[in-house]
């Protein structure tokens, strides 16, 4: 055998035949013509004798020459043959090594069972494919050279086949084998246990329960491992492999199907490689679109049930055994180090138990799984394991569930946890997570006051706080701006004593790179994406794990120092554990609260007063609410400070709107409630101007009052409202105004305003358009808890000695009650009511008395009235007619149709047509206009100015006398 396996072999060369002898023509001539000039020197007859010698001498060589050249051609063809002889014996030399060195690196089960040390052996090319049987395969030999004859011709045929060799296909393409079903039991058996002793457990696992063909018989297994207990049953990683019927579907996660099918039924679709038996060890295998006779392998149970002893007591003693279900009462409590050590027992591997520490191997750690995979068992042992041996002044937690479960439950009792935070409570959970803002400057502050740098030199000043955190991809999906947070607290948690434990159901999209960064540790439940098993401990495993509940709870966990994951059953921690830890924790001293509680519900100017003077900030002012600063670790009380210029409260129907201005009102030195009624709130705010420094002036629902003047009263409202904004501060006085949107006219006077409290709004966009932050937005809030600026407050209401202080008539300290509580008063009569704003007309003793109504039977009615008052009344009509017509003729000259004092009554249509009355009447007399006449107001007193709003319909009506300004009056009825 040559030494170089790749050296080709060559073909001896075709022997060369020797030359044919050619007849020596010059060795016969010579003697010829040497003897006749011999004869004629001597003339001797005897001297032609020696010409016969040259035909004798040519003819004999001739002769020896041919017998030379047979010769040669014999000598040759012996070393040929000799040649290709050997040269066969050198060929099957080198087919046996191919054969052999094939057979070492892709052996069957007769072949590990020949050389033991093979089994789970890496060599390069075994693990990717699995051997079928044996039969003829090409072969690498080269073989150079002409082949001449037929000897060569067939040596060289020879030369490119090689029988008895290993015939394989992909593990990966799946096997199908028909045949009688003992038999393709037997096979199938063969080929399960060669995969199982070509990778060891972990690269491949069995999945399901073991079909028939590894207990000899056909049909259903029973459980897993069902008569052979192959490692590789527990397995928890590596390859699915599948051993069953053709008659079930292949599950989508098997990676190598090795399944027996009846005679003559169809493969399933996913096996590429179909063996057919057709004859004792022999079988027909269909791959690739080629078909090839082969001799299979058979194994009885017997035979592999050794063979299955074998695996299982190497993988005992390499520790490539897969644990069982395991408690954590079970397994031995980790020492405690104080706050240099948050080692804890958390699992079992290889019958070992394996330890995480948050300080060690942390600072924190990411998790990832399915729904289903245990992630929550995990975290809830870890939580339990790190209690066990250790004071709350040691190590603290606190817990957030964001996926709407009761993970932590049961964990609320210990007085190690602060508290468990569930999405059922967003806001209160968001909450909590912010005021990590304010630990982590509470914990910097702490360590520099003892000279301190990290939490090792600050010992019993400190306890370490895990946050955990089930499903972070929700939280910050909700708020994605605890992403900054998160990462602040993994790049700055290792020395403030600060640990994460965040889990998720997926990587992608919920961890970033400032926390993957600074988590070293790693662990990873079953995951149905490469890619999140890839970004959490750098390869594929994850996907592998088994899914069904036997395996519940299987974990890989990587480490920092780790050069690949490790697996690791989680232990359960039983309601005895959790039992046991808790009655040990009786009397014991409570973690401290990284936060403060959420707002109340309800708070009223009174206890607001009585916090401000307990936290000693009660400052000036009018106190508006209580703020939470859960980024600050507080709770302040917010004032409108005295030389402010006011605030804008913005609210939907129901937050509390007027219940702010209530409780500003009743506060205020001095106040001045605009009211709804449109009259008053005309007069009311066109007084302003007159309003002394330190007043409130309070407008509730300013757009809802802008809204019921009509446009022109509208627009001089807004723009009188809009200039008192601006000019609050100069004056010395405060607007507070309340309004449900931030629009129009009153949009720019709220706009004006220095502050503004958002209260409960429909929706985003709403509480957007009025000014808020998106990430703000509260969903379904209670009324009175709003923004001040980007805080939450909850605003305060009067109280019970204010609203009875409100609720009674007007003082110095109010001048105009609000509505609602106005409208609990008893009101003595419509007249008194109206007499306030509109008193009760009574036509002059001068002049010309025109009232302008519009047409209809209200004109007679109002003419009665004033005649039942001793009043004259005539119909405009009526004195038009019975007037003189000289222009010139004066008042005494009408025959006493109309005298001073006279009430003339007629519609707007009569007046215009009756100019001349209508300009006495302007220039010597009194107008008197209807409200429901606005549109002919200006044409009728040649005004240009808006009169004071006068609401139609109530008998209202504007009295113009000449040179003076226009009044409300009520006209008689």
């Amino acid at each position: 055998m040559n030494d170089d396996v790749d050296e080709p072999l060559r073909l001896p060369p075709r022997p060369v035949p020797p030359p044919r002898p050619s007849l020596p023509v010059a060795a016969a001539i010579v003697p010829v013509v040497g003897a006749v000039v011999l004869w004629q020197l001597t003339g001797s007859p005897s001297a032609l004798w020696f010409a016969a010698l040259g035909p004798l001498m040519a003819a004999a060589s001739f002769v020896d020459a041919v017998r030379s050249s047979r010769r040669s051609r014999r000598r040759a063809r012996g070393k040929a043959a000799t040649d290709l002889a050997q040269l066969a014996v050198d060929l099957e030399a080198r087919h046996d090594d191919e054969r052999r060195r094939a057979w070492h690196a892709t052996p069957d089960v007769a072949g590990y069972a020949d050389d033991p040390t093979e089994v789970w052996r890496v060599v390069p090319g075994r693990a990717d494919v699995i051997v079928v049987g044996r039969g003829e395969g090409r072969s690498s030999v080269r073989l150079d050279g002409e082949a001449e004859t037929a000897e060569a011709r067939e040596l060289r045929g020879r030369a490119r086949m090689l029988a008895e060799m290993p015939i394989t296909v992909p593990l990966s393409a799946g096997i199908a084998v028909a045949g009688p079903p003992v038999w393709a039991a037997a096979v199938v058996r063969a080929l399960v246990l060669q995969v199982c002793l070509a990778h060891p457990p972990g690269q491949v696992r069995l999945i399901g329960g073991l079909s028939a063909p590894l207990r000899g018989g056909c049909g259903d297994a029973a459980v897993a491992g069902g008569g052979l207990a192959l490692p590789h049953a527990d397995a928890t990683r590596g390859a699915a492999v599948l051993i069953g019927n053709g008659d079930r579907p292949i599950p989508a996660d098997v990676e190598v199907p090795i399944v027996q099918v009846a005679e003559g039924a169809p493969p399933p679709p996913r096996c590429a490689a179909v063996l057919t038996l057709d004859g004792a060890g022999q079988a027909r295998l269909d791959h690739a679109g080629q078909s090839r006779r082969v001799r299979v392998e058979a194994l009885s149970h017997t035979q592999a049930a050794r063979l299955a002893v074998v695996l299982s007591e190497r993988a005992a003693t390499l520790g490539q055994r897969v644990d069982g279900a395991v408690a954590l009462a079970e397994l031995p409590v980790a020492p405690s180090e104080g706050v240099a050590s948050l080692a804890s027992t958390v699992g079992i591997s290889a019958g070992e138990p394996v330890a995480l520490d948050l300080v060690g191997d942390g600072p924190h750690a990411v998790v990832i799984g399915v729904t289903g995979s245990g992630k929550s068992e995990l975290l809830t042992s870890w939580i339990v394991g790190m209690c066990r041996g250790r004071s709350p002044h040691e190590v603290s937690f606190l817990l957030v569930d964001f996926k709407g479960g009761r993970t932590f439950d049961a964990l609320a009792p210990l007085p190690h946890v602060t508290g468990v935070l569930t999405d059922l409570d967003e806001t209160r959970a968001v909450r909590a997570v912010d005021s990590l803002r304010a630990e982590i400057r509470h914990r910097e502050r702490v360590l520099e006051a003892h000279g301190a740098r990290d939490i090792a030199e600050a010992v019993g000043k400190l306890s370490r706080l895990v946050i955990v955190v089930d499903e972070y991809a929700a939280l910050v999906a909700a708020r994605p701006e605890l992403h900054e947070l998160f990462a602040d607290i993994a790049a700055r948690g290792r020395a403030l004593g600060m640990h994460l434990i965040l889990a998720s159901q997926r990587a992608a999209g919920a961890f970033r790179d400032g926390v993957l960064a600074n988590a070293p540790l790693r662990i990873a439940l079953r995951v149905t994406d490469a890619a999140d098993s890839r970004t959490v401990i750098g390869d594929d495993d994850a996907v592998r794990l088994p899914g069904g509940p036997a395996a519940r709870g299987t974990a890989l966990v990587r480490r920092a120092a780790d050069n690949g994951p490790q697996t690791v059953r989680i232990a359960r921690c039983g309601d005895d554990t959790l039992a046991a830890l808790l009655a040990e924790s009786v009397g014991v001293e409570s973690a401290r609260r990284p936060w403060l509680p959420p707002l109340p519900d309800h708070v009223s100017v009174p206890e607001v007063r009585g916090r401000a003077f307990e936290s000693d900030r009660a400052g000036s002012g009018i106190l508006l609410g209580i703020a939470d600063e859960p980024e600050h670790q507080r709770q302040r009380v917010i004032a409108l400070t005295e030389g402010s210029a006011g605030f804008a409260v913005v609210g939907g129907a129901g937050s509390g709107r007027t219940t702010v201005l209530r409780a500003v009102a009743a506060q205020a030195a001095r106040s001045m409630w605009v009211p709804a009624d449109l009259e008053r709130a005309w007069d009311m705010l066109l007084g302003l101007d007159t309003v002394p420094p330190g007043t409130v002036v309070l407008v509730d629902d300013a757009d809802a009052i802008a809204g019921r003047f009509p446009a022109d009263y509208a627009a001089a409202w807004t723009a009188t409202l809009e200039r008192t904004a601006r000019e609050a501060r100069g004056r010395g006085i405060a607007l507070v105004v309340s309004a449900p949107r931030v629009a129009g006219p009153v949009g720019r006077v709220i706009d004006l305003l220095p502050a503004r409290a958002i209260l409960p709004l429909p929706s985003r966009a709403d509480h957007v358009a009025a000014g808020g932050e998106s990430a703000d937005f509260i969903a379904d809030s209670r009324p009175g808890r709003g923004r001040w600026g980007r805080t939450l407050v909850q605003f305060a209401t009067p109280g019970e000695t204010v609203a009875a202080q409100t609720a009674g008539t007007p003082t110095s300290r109010t001048e105009s009650a609000a509505p609602e509580t106005a409208g609990r008063r008893r009101r003595p009569s419509i007249e008194a009511e109206d007499e306030r704003t509109a008193p009760r007309w009574h036509p002059t003793a001068r002049g010309l008395s025109g009232l302008i109504l519009p047409a209809g039977a209200r004109s007679d009615a109002v003419a009665a009235a004033l005649e039942a008052d001793g009043f004259a009344v005539r119909a405009l009509e009526d004195a038009a007619a019975s007037a003189p017509r000289s222009p010139d003729s004066g008042p005494g000259e009408r025959g006493g149709a109309v005298t001073d004092g006279t009430v003339l009554i007629g519609s707007p249509e009569a007046w215009l047509a009756q100019w001349r009355l209508l300009a006495e009447a302007r220039a010597r007399g009194e107008v008197v206009i209807d409200a429901g006449c606005a549109a002919e107001y200006r044409a009728l007193t040649g005004r240009r100015d808006l009169p004071p709003y006068a609401a139609p319909g109530a008998r209202r009506a504007w009295a113009v006398l000449p040179d003076t300004d226009v009044r409300r009056v009520t006209v008689p009825a």
